[in-house]
């Protein structure tokens, strides 16, 4: 059952999560580390405090990343997220929300990707049970992406 969503839909989007120093240059120097190893960020959410940096990564290649991480001793944690393409920012946003409130399962975070080729505006969350939400956003006519769509 737990690989039912990846035959169906495609391998779930990671995220990464990397606590840095809060000084100048240490987020760009874990991108331009991913970078130098051909992985590119589509999506970014950093949460600051005084002394360090919880950076939130949305990479195009999951598995390089995890794999330079561990080889260069970058303390990270993942988890999957849900990736909605919206045709309408706002309209879209909010109507995604309701679908996920009626059926009421909770958003844990959420921010947006870096715009897809086409255009759409991306939005990535992090949902208490994954593969519910995938199937009310499904139902409700919704548009998903999955790792696969963002390894550009």
């Amino acid at each position: 059952m737990e690989t039912d969503h990846i035959i169906e839909h495609g391998e779930p989007v990671r995220q990464f999560s990397v606590m840095l120093p809060n000084r100048p240059g240490a987020l760009a120097s874990l991108v331009k580390l991913l970078r130098v190893s051909g992985v590119e960020v589509i999506g970014l959410s950093v949460q600051d405090s005084r002394d360090v940096t919880i950076a939130r990564l949305v990479v195009s290649d999951p598995e390089t990343t995890e794999q330079l991480f561990i080889e260069k001793g970058i303390a990270h944690a993942s988890c999957e997220l849900v990736v909605v393409a919206l045709r309408e920012s706002g309209p879209g946003l909010l109507q995604c929300l309701d679908s996920l409130m009626i059926a009421e399962t909770n958003v844990d975070f959420a921010y947006s990707l870096i715009p897809s080729p086409n255009g759409h505006s991306l939005i990535a969350m992090r949902v208490e049970d994954y593969e519910f939400a995938v199937a009310v956003l499904h139902q409700s006519g919704f548009k998903l992406l999955y790792q696969n769509d963002l390894s550009r």
